[in-house]
């Protein structure tokens, strides 16, 4: 390793070069509160490979600090940024790393005229451009209430800034910042304190490094003529569009930024590959080999080397506009209802889909038609009551598309009648579907999930049985209250890994179970006009899977760990928890009405 200074104007920046002469060369810049240091786990693994530059940013570590307080505006930085580069002696183009402030430099670096043919390639972590982010608040808030959640949302999250900005008040910050950084490290992050990091410098570097906000947030930014002038040539190009390719780090765990807006890139960056991280804000130092994984492949590719299978996900989960552009995502019970409606909601954000069903007639058209619409999708025939044959289905979705990234445990079976009529053989069946088959794509694809080390996230199909209890439905109650506890349970367990579990618990939808639900303990006859009356209700009810399926999208995409789906979801389970005798009392009056309702198909009794 060489430690070495650079002069930027009167700066003098200390920089720290590794690795392999005659390679490409990386560059990893740090973001607040940190110093290069920071990068130490992942320039050592990438150093077998390339020739690695780190360098502290003005005010922080070795590296001198500006007189003017607020000369910390972003042109400012991108001549140091020019300086490291010649001083290295950078005659071909780098590929530069950019964390939280950092990568707010690279994407200032990358969108502007300054150092245009200096960059091969762009690798962001947690740090959004100021365009994507302005673009992606007008559109979000535009899109109706939803949308104006995501960014009240993110602006709780960013709360600390205006304090940061503030004379006085930011100072003060900046000493708690310092005091608890390691702690913080250690119990948010999962990354122990070592030497190097935190810095022996934190508590100034903290202080200066508020000249960060105050030069290129608010008033401040304003009073230096804004940050991206036209020494930057950012203004010339106001909508953040880059033709660098550009590789987006997203850890889902980030406290301080939401996947939405970190996604923000989506639409201006043509060239764009995202990868999810298992992990928060410092992922670079709880998943240092995660991340030097990535960047290697990027690197490699972009100088040349082949499309790998892990670059091409990549490249597709960056699809402008797809929130799931590029994942890969196995739907069981996709042949028609709940599951058909998310198989094709899902293709429709970019997904390609593995449809499964026992009825693989049912799922192939599932398949036209997200085929007919230009989506991609699969076929597989499944039963998730044979464990043997849930090992192989498993094993093949691995072996020929990959470990998924969202798994829907949907398929299911309804039912209905007294327990006392309930046979052995019945209850069997339903266990093994309703329960026993999300017991087995959980813990078959989740283990995948686990081993990959990456992000992942499983929806298991609950309902709202799980927590009304019903004279008429008892058997399929017990079994979704087991999935809905095995889900709350399940989420606790795969949270250490960085993988999110939802239990989804819809009310009165109109699909298909309702016609396949099996009546016990009824005379001959009756089972088939019982169904045909239900199944009036269901449709005169009129709430449509696709809502189901829209609502399942917004639970990985928040990872919601239970999403009740109609108001009457909603209404039962507030009331099972604010007054369980209330709650009985109403399955009581439902147990009178199903009498009637049987009365009526039956004819008088006696």
């Amino acid at each position: 390793m060489r430690d070495q200074w650079v002069r930027s104007g009167e700066i003098e920046l200390a920089v720290r070069v590794r690795g392999v002469e005659n390679r490409p060369t990386v560059v990893l810049v740090h973001g607040y509160p940190d110093t290069g240091a920071m990068w130490d786990e992942v320039a050592g693994r990438l150093a077998e490979r390339f020739r690695v530059v780190v360098y502290d940013v003005r005010g922080a570590g070795a590296s001198g600090v500006p007189a003017d307080p607020l000369d910390y505006r972003l042109d400012a930085l991108m001549g140091d940024l020019e300086a490291v580069l010649d001083g290295v002696g950078a005659d071909e183009p780098v590929h530069l790393v950019g964390h939280d402030w950092g990568s707010v430099q690279g994407w200032e670096a990358v969108i502007g005229d300054r150092l245009r043919g200096r960059l091969a390639s762009f690798t962001s972590i947690s740090g959004p451009d100021r365009r994507h982010m302005a673009r992606w608040a007008r559109e979000a808030v535009r899109s109706g209430p939803r949308g104006v959640a995501e960014v009240l949302g993110q602006a709780r999250r960013s709360v600390y800034m205006p304090v940061l900005m503030t004379p006085w008040a930011g100072e003060v910050a900046a000493r708690v910042l310092a005091a608890g950084f390691g702690r913080v490290m250690r119990l948010r992050e999962g990354a122990e304190p070592r030497p190097g990091h935190p810095a022996g410098t934190l508590p100034a570097d903290a202080r200066h490094g508020l000249g960060l906000y105050r030069a290129n947030m608010g008033r401040g930014r304003a009073a230096m003529g804004g940050a991206g002038t036209s020494q930057t040539g950012a203004g010339a190009l106001g909508d953040g569009r880059t033709d660098v390719p550009v590789q987006l780090i997203v850890p889902v765990k980030d406290r301080y930024g939401s996947q939405a807006l970190l996604l923000s890139a989506r639409g201006p960056v043509e060239r764009l590959y995202v990868r999810r991280a298992p992990a928060g804000h410092w992922v670079a130092r709880s998943h240092p080999d995660l991340v030097a994984r990535w960047i290697s492949e990027f690197v490699e590719h972009v100088e040349g080397g082949p499309e790998t299978p892990a670059i091409a996900h990549a490249r597709a989960a960056g699809l402008p506009g797809k929130d799931f552009g590029g994942d890969l995502v196995v739907i069981t019970g996709a042949g028609s209802g709940i599951g058909r409606a998310t198989a094709r909601a899902f293709a429709a954000a970019g997904a390609h889909v593995v449809v499964a069903d026992i009825d693989e007639g049912a799922a192939k058209r599932t398949v036209e038609e997200i085929q007919a619409s230009d989506g991609e999708a699969h076929v597989y025939g499944v039963d998730v009551a044979d464990a043997e044959a849930m090992e192989r289905f498993a094993d093949y979705v691995r072996d020929t598309f990959g470990v998924p990234d969202i798994v829907v445990n949907n398929a299911g079976i309804a039912i209905a009648g007294s327990l006392l009529e309930t046979s052995e053989e019945e209850w069997n069946r339903i266990r093994s579907i309703n329960l026993d088959g999300m017991y087995r794509g959980s813990r078959l694809f989740g283990r995948q999930m686990v081993e990959r080390g990456e992000w992942g996230h499983i929806v298991n199909i609950s309902s709202m049985a799980a927590y009304l209890p019903s004279a008429e439905m008892p058997a399929y109650g017990a079994t979704k209250a087991a999935v809905l506890q095995m889900t709350e349970s399940l989420r606790l367990d795969l949270d250490r890994y960085g993988i999110g579990v939802s239990a989804v618990c819809p009310g009165v939808i109109d699909t298909p179970i309702v016609g396949r639900t099996r009546f016990v303990g009824l005379p001959s006859g009756a089972e088939t006009e019982l169904r045909e009356r239900i199944g009036r209700a269901s449709e005169r009810r009129g709430y449509a899977p696709e809502k189901v399926a829209g609502a399942i999208l917004r639970a990985v995409r928040h990872d919601r760990p239970v999403v009740l789906v109609t108001a009457e979801a909603r209404f039962g389970r507030v009331l099972s928890r604010v007054s369980p005798t209330a709650n009985r009392a109403l399955a009581r009056m439902g147990r009178r009405a199903g009498d009637r309702l049987l009365t009526g198909v039956e004819g008088p009794r006696g």
